[in-house]
């Protein structure tokens, strides 16, 4: 089998634009050089790749300034440096059985080491969360709220514009906890304003929705918050040199250590090819619009084969990712045979989701998860619909 039809875009999406690819050749031939090291043309030219992204994802995210937006090694790498760069011994934090492995995590180590104490917010079995149930676990000292925008099981989309207006409602802008977003499965397909959702700290990786390469993320953080925020990994940055003390100055304080520019400078290309086509808030618009149908195709396929249960299917389609399960066939065998027999990709097993399967009725070995990205054809589509059928005979 030859054919590859590649269904695993809430991992990473394939195939990366040429002009990507193209970008970081060019870069790493022609400039190969770090930013803030230097006062030579090449060096000044990396710096400027890199405050010119900052812009573009400023931009995206509705954010006031560039200053706001820190570059890490992916979103698992920003939302570890959010929560432990701001969290305090004694705080808690309220957070969702909806979240990837990249915040649960982190939390049931800070949690466990008796530096916070947190509540998890259950969720129905469509794998949504109620604004009602989120307020009510808000506690006295109640720091944080983490909450993912898409669950990156089964594309349910959470109301981060309705909680984020809830909390200001209750509490004011200036006294309201602290709010954290994490976009992995939204960043470049779902319109996203920091400023409507009044979010004080959003995190994504770059290769998914933002076209990127592997190994890109940033992290948002809102102005006020960034003498809050503390480094969690040390070294050169460039700048005070003479101290050995951590420059204080949000973001050159987290970003110790020679930038991956040569990935960022395809990151750059990659939204850049969007933006430059239309203003980003239309790009996201058409995103959004293909990502819906391309949902409703997905689903409406799945929803025809006998012997396939779809599996906390969303009250409303926004993301083309859905969850299911076979009759009689564990889901990492199913995978295997849509690899090997029909050329199809697709993931099996919890997803790096620990929580969520409880919810939406998940076998114990998790589930068969399809997710579409922006080369997604109806006519893959319907060669999986076909496959899942034969196999289901």
């Amino acid at each position: 089998m030859n054919r590859r039809i590649y269904l695993d875009h809430a991992a990473t999406c394939f195939p990366k634009p040429s002009i990507v690819l193209d970008a970081m050749h060019s870069f790493s031939t022609s400039v190969e050089a770090a930013v803030g090291r230097g006062v030579y043309r090449s060096s000044q030219n990396s710096s400027e790749i890199v405050s010119r992204l900052r812009r573009e994802i400023a931009n995206w995210i509705d954010a006031k300034t560039a200053e706001e937006i820190s570059f890490h090694a992916g979103g698992t790498e920003a939302i570890n440096t959010a929560l432990f760069g701001i969290l305090r011994p004694g705080d808690h934090v309220v957070t969702t059985a909806v979240e990837h492995n990249s915040v649960l995590r982190p939390l049931h180590h800070l949690a466990d080491t008796k530096v916070i104490n947190w509540t998890v917010v259950p969720a129905d079995s469509h794998g949504h969360i109620s604004a009602d149930a989120i307020l009510q676990a808000i506690q006295p000292h109640t720091r944080m709220i983490a909450l993912v925008h898409a669950s990156n099981v089964n594309g349910a989309v959470q109301s981060i514009d309705t909680i984020g207006k809830r909390l200001v409602e209750d509490f004011g802008e200036s006294n309201k906890p602290i709010f954290l977003c994490d976009a992995a499965q939204t960043f470049g397909h779902l319109r996203l304003s920091v400023t409507d959702s009044h979010l004080d700290v959003l995190a994504a990786p770059g290769h998914k929705g933002g076209r990127g390469p592997l190994g890109t993320g940033f992290l948002y953080v809102r102005r006020e918050l960034h003498c809050q925020i503390r480094p969690t990994v040390f070294g050169g940055t460039g700048t005070h040199s003479e101290s050995l003390e951590m420059p204080r100055e949000y973001p050159v304080s987290f970003e110790a250590g020679n930038m991956n520019v040569p990935a960022l400078a395809g990151w750059l290309a990659g939204i850049r090819s969007r933006s430059q086509k239309s203003s980003a808030r239309a790009a996201l618009k058409e995103s959004s619009e293909s990502m819906k149908t391309l949902a409703t195709e997905l689903y409406g396929r799945l929803r025809e084969v006998r012997g396939v249960r779809v599996i906390g299917e969303p009250h409303e389609l926004f993301l083309p990712v859905a969850s299911i399960a076979i009759e009689g066939l564990p889901a990492s065998d199913a995978a295997m045979i849509l690899d090997t027999e029909f050329g199809i990709e697709v993931r099996s097993g919890l997803h790096c989701a620990a929580l969520i399967h409880e919810w939406i009725g998940s076998p114990p070995d998790g589930t068969l998860r399809i997710s579409c990205g922006e080369s997604t054809t109806l006519q893959e589509l319907d060669c999986l619909a076909d496959a899942l059928k034969e196999i289901c005979e």
